[in-house]
């Protein structure tokens, strides 16, 4: 039986940021990996995780392009290499993490490809579906 859905009053409207979220907040001395970090509404919440006190780590396939762009916008953010395409790319950024000996406090899986022509990966899987679900799934059980 369906029942009639409530308000939550949060306390947030759709004029809240998301710095009215975290206001009070500190997670200094925790560690977010946060995919698809250099873009759109992943690089929001890269950008918020580190103002208040998050070390921040942004995989992405393209580490040399977004260093630049990254530095003047997420305040100490750790670029790293991964194609979440690849199973093998995926295993080495997770065993570089985890070698680093630091525990993972948050993990927010925000990238996607969209709109891609069709084409497949190297295991034959559709691009969108390998990189938007199976690569993330894999990330988070190698994590």
């Amino acid at each position: 039986m369906a029942s009639a859905q409530a308000p939550i009053y949060s306390g947030f409207s759709a004029q809240s940021t998301a710095d009215d979220v975290v206001a009070g907040f500190d997670l200094s001395g925790k560690t977010a990996i946060v995919t698809g970090g250099c873009f759109g509404v992943g690089l929001e919440i890269a950008r918020v995780l580190a103002s208040i006190g998050a070390r921040v780590v942004l995989p992405t396939p393209t580490p040399q392009l977004e260093f630049a762009a990254l530095a003047q916008v997420v305040e100490g953010a750790e670029i790293e290499s991964i194609d979440l395409m690849s199973p093998s790319s995926i295993d080495v950024f997770a065993a570089r993490f985890l070698a680093s000996g630091r525990p993972l406090s948050i993990l927010v899986n925000s990238a996607d490809i969209m709109g891609a022509l069709r084409a497949r990966d190297a295991r034959g899987n559709e691009t969108h579906f390998s990189a938007n679900h199976l690569g993330h799934f894999q990330l988070a059980v190698r994590l």
